[in-house]
């Protein structure tokens, strides 16, 4: 293991520990070492180090800046709470609901212009004669129809950075000052922080890497009044708004923005939102702003002999690592926080630089390391998620965050930690840049946003779980560790184009009305006619929750011919359900049972006919589905979270769809459900993977249809030549 042990890891600081920096830095092997929030690195630790990446914040580092500008601050459109009317006078408090210490009402601009009223109840907008504002009290007052319900769209400046306000309520910062936000799309701001740049790169010679945390735009994070998150989209474009902004985009566009297009009945056009035209337009604006401004300043580093990095979170609204202009920004690196496999596998597929890395969990914080936390099984679950990814797409580099002196107190915890470091850098090095093996088709996932989410469908905020989505987010998870090419593909590019010719397998998921199930997407029939078309000469579909959903002409399902199953929402009861048919044996689900955890997932499912095979029912519902249509198939799945056995079935079920189940044993397949096979022909290796903590033994079908028998430690992994 010798040759593995030192480089590709990076090491966060913590105040007045030099000697236990460099004691880690050993133990596992790190070449690099970055300050965190608040900390500094003293000149003896960063000679010892090859890399020393500094943490710069292009717009909250400046204090005073901020404190002198309040009218430069970031903005947000905000929506009161709806409102009933139970008099024909209503008054609103602007702010019930939201935290003062955060966000303020902008008083500087003209209410009338950048402001909304909407009666929620028609839909209708008020007219401005009809409501008036009181600054001094925070209402606006409503001339309203009785037992109406209203809303009012206002402009509010941040006054308290919601990164560092996270910051202060998890560590308890106390006193410690307030970062101000400020907004570069005002000039004078922009003029600022472009000299700040240049200034602190003539002040700080030492460090290689320029880490941006971020950029500009911090992505929606608003806190309610009890200092609890209120609203939080990771994709949120609510904090990038500016009256001067908005004055542009209307110049470019030939149209203005309603408050409405940001805010959109309180929504504010999270990514489960089937995008509109005026959204994506504005979202088009911003990046291209965004994308101009963060070449200046990456320049600016490069011409101070440095590399850039950005940090893929925070306020990176703008920059879209999978946009069309982000290549134009010129990066060096990117590095991004590793929460499962599917974000490790998001960070590592950004194109357009040299390096890519991951910060791993747990973070040093004091809510994983206090007495009685667990670090060490956090530190295990998050390697077992994230090395099936990297297995199939590698980070360059892995590192941690926070505060070290707190990992410190933990030696099981940094003990783990050395054994994951080697065991990173031997898989980076026996794969050695080689791509691993995968079938000679694609299978592409379709929805509202194609590759502009590559990875990062039915996400709201970053790695978390949500009652609403858990029978989703497991697809992608699967996807990201799973021996299959895969591709993401919009409505839009099936309607011009059609399906791509090297697509065998087309995944459509999410809950009705979703941006990743449709919703109205599906009432196209230059759509729907291609996706039959695919299928019936010989493509895959496969369909999990509310696939094509949107009730239409006596169909929820709009591919219900396709899929074989449909959705009973009380208007076809009449019709008596055949659902207790079951096939006995099925290529999908042989040697995994029908006892699936389906998240929940979607009720009511029925076949629509006795050509289709129902291969799990539970209740009177089918849960799991296969259909022929023409020379294609199709596969219906309720639901899909993350495990070992759903993992299995979604690759038995691409393999079934894609009419290809025969090819199965010949391509590099692990039997065990509990282990994976990774083969790299380009670099002569293939490894088999345990991803649970029990010793597990299987055999594993190589691409010449030759066999192995392997056993592997729990949580092992095992390297072959081939």
């Amino acid at each position: 293991m010798a040759k593995y042990k030192n480089g590709r890891v990076t090491l966060p600081t913590d105040r007045n520990m030099d000697e236990k920096i460099l004691e880690i830095r050993e133990l596992w092997g790190a070449d690099a070492i970055r300050n965190s929030d608040g900390t500094s690195l003293s000149e003896d630790v960063m000679r010892r180090f090859e890399k020393v990446y500094a943490t710069y914040l292009t717009t909250r580092a400046d204090l005073e800046w901020g404190r002198l500008h309040p009218e430069e601050l970031s903005q947000v459109y905000l929506m009161t709470p709806h409102t009933t009317a139970k008099t024909e006078t209503l008054e609103i408090y602007l702010l019930k609901g939201y935290y003062e210490e955060e966000i303020q009402i902008n008083k500087l601009e003209d209410p009338v212009r950048w402001w909304e009223v909407i009666d929620r109840s028609t839909g209708e907008v008020v007219p401005p004669e009809r409501w008036s504002w009181d600054f001094d009290k925070g209402t606006v007052t409503i001339k309203a129809e009785k037992w109406h319900v209203y809303t009012v769209t206002f402009l509010a400046f941040q006054i308290w950075d919601a990164v560092c306000m996270y910051n202060h309520l998890i560590n308890n910062w106390g006193d410690k000052p307030h970062d101000f936000p400020y907004d570069v799309y005002n000039p004078l701001t922009r003029e600022h922080v472009l000299q700040f740049l240049k200034d602190w790169l003539r002040d700080n010679p030492r460090p290689d890497v320029v880490r941006f945390t971020t950029f500009f735009y911090q992505f929606t994070l608003i806190y309610d009044d009890k200092k609890r998150e209120k609203i939080v989209e990771w994709f949120g474009y609510s904090g990038s708004v500016n009256p001067r902004l908005l004055e542009d985009f209307e110049k470019e566009y030939g149209y203005r923005l309603r408050p409405e297009d940001i805010v959109r009945q309180g929504w504010h056009n999270g990514a489960f939102c089937v995008p509109t035209r005026q959204f994506l337009d504005y979202m088009d604006f911003v990046q291209c702003f965004v994308t101009k401004l963060a070449k200046q300043c990456v320049d600016l580093v490069h011409a101070a002999g440095k590399e850039a990095m950005m940090f893929f979170g925070d306020h990176w609204i703008g920059t879209e690592p999978y946009g069309k202009y982000w290549g134009e920004i010129g990066l060096d690196a990117i590095v991004g926080s590793v929460g499962d496999g599917v974000t490790c596998r998001m960070i590592a597929d950004v194109p357009n630089v040299k390096y890519r890395e991951g910060r791993f969990l747990p973070y040093f914080f004091p809510d994983t390391f206090h007495p009685g936390g667990d670090p060490t099984g956090e530190a295990n679950t998050n390697w077992l998620a994230a090395r099936r990814s990297i297995c199939r797409s590698p980070l360059d580099r892995i590192g941690y965050g926070g505060y070290l002196g707190l990992a410190a107190e933990f030696p099981d915890f940094v003990a783990r930690v050395t054994e994951i470091c080697d065991e990173f850098r031997e898989i980076y090095d026996k794969i050695g840049g080689a791509k691993p093996f995968t079938p000679k088709f694609k299978v592409a996932i379709l929805n509202s946003w194609g590759k502009a989410r590559r990875w990062q469908t039915t996400m709201v905020a970053h790695a978390k779980t949500y009652k609403q989505f858990y029978p989703y987010i497991g697809i992608v998870e699967a996807l990201c560790g799973m021996p299959v090419d895969v591709d993401f593909i919009s409505f839009d590019e099936v309607r011009e184009s059609g399906v791509p010719d090297d697509v065998r397998v087309l995944l459509n998921y999410g809950a009705a009305g979703t941006s990743w199930s449709g919703g109205e997407n599906w009432l196209d029939q230059k759509l729907l006619c291609a996706v039959r078309e695919f299928v019936n000469s010989g493509g895959g579909f496969l369909g999990i929750g509310e696939p094509s959903a949107i009730q239409h002409q006596g169909r929820f399902f709009q591919l219900a011919d396709v899929l074989g199953v449909d959705k009973e929402v009380g208007m076809t009861l009449i019709y008596t359900k055949y659902t207790e048919q079951l096939r006995e044996s099925h290529f999908i689900v042989d040697g995994l049972g029908r006892d699936f955890d389906f998240g929940g997932g979607t009720d009511d499912v029925y076949a629509i006919n006795d050509d289709t095979a129902n291969l799990v029912v539970e209740k009177g519902c089918v849960k799991i589905a296969a259909n022929n249509f023409g020379n294609g198939r199709a596969v219906y799945i309720s639901g899909l979270p993350y495990n070992v056995r759903n993992a299995r079935l979604l690759l038995t079920s691409i393999y079934w769809a894609g009419g290809i189940e025969g090819d199965i044993k010949k391509s590099w397949f692990s039997e065990n459900i509990y282990t994976e096979c990774n083969a790299y022909p380009d670099s002569g290796w293939f490894c088999v993977l345990n991803n649970s903590y029990e010793t597990q033994k299987t055999t594993v079908y190589k691409g010449d249809g030759l066999n192995v028998n392997v056993e592997l430690a729990p949580m092992g992994i095992k390297w072959f030549a081939m």
